[in-house]
């Protein structure tokens, strides 16, 4: 589980609204609302990532794609592993030699 966020959605929203309608410095827009102004410029570029005016970051889609996409991945590969001990330990049982109960 994802921690939680130090900034409400609504919050991030309007700092970037702010910033990309007003034209003002990241820098200042961040003080007037009492945001580190690292968080801001990270929100900006993810909102011009979203609306396609950045290609050099995934889009928030892409990212949870990603996500879902590489947790599903792990979980086939630990399922495959499963497979492979239950396959050799069968395996085994085929190759023993068997006896036949005396009578």
């Amino acid at each position: 589980m994802p921690a939680p966020r130090k900034y409400p959605d609504e919050l991030r929203e309007r700092a970037v609204r702010e910033v990309r309608t007003t034209g003002r410095p990241i820098a200042h827009v961040a003080k007037d609302l009492g945001i580190h102004k690292e968080a801001l410029r990270g929100w900006v570029r993810q909102a011009e990532a979203d609306i396609g005016e950045r290609d050099d970051r995934l889009t928030t889609a892409e990212r949870e794609e990603l996500r879902q996409l590489r947790s599903e991945n792990a979980e086939l590969r630990r399922a495959n592993e499963i497979l492979k001990a239950a396959s050799a330990f069968f395996a085994a049982e085929l190759d023993r030699p068997r006896t036949r109960p005396t009578r």
